[in-house]
């Protein structure tokens, strides 16, 4: 899923100004990315989406995580030098979250619903 399809889905789920209002940018600058039209760089816009739209519920740690963090956690190298960082690394390595695993299907349908 790209950063363009979560901003796409809270659009959808909400409306555009409410979308603008939680990222903290205009209603325009919404409204221009959705129609992929911003004349500008999207970066910052980018990190936005993803730190507030694409929260996580880490089942290793027990709480929300931004996708960034996730994807951070499950791509950097087995940490063996510690047990309980290595034990983490171990469940993102299986996590539902985790794009390179196999989708469970009650897992993808929890997340449609």
């Amino acid at each position: 899923m790209s950063w363009l399809d979560l901003l796409r889905a809270e659009a959808g789920a909400t409306s555009i100004t409410a979308t603008a209002l939680r990222l903290g940018v205009s209603r325009t600058t919404v409204s221009l990315c959705l129609a992929e039209r911003y004349p500008a760089s999207t970066e910052r816009i980018e990190a936005k989406v993803w730190d507030v739209l694409g929260q996580i519920e880490c089942p290793a740690l027990g709480g929300t995580i931004t996708a960034t963090e996730c994807r951070t956690y499950r791509e950097r190298p087995a940490p063996t030098h510690n047990p309980m960082a290595m034990q983490h690394w171990k469940a993102c390595q299986h996590c539902p979250h985790n794009p390179n695993c196999a989708p469970r299907k009650e897992v993808a349908h929890a997340q449609l619903h």
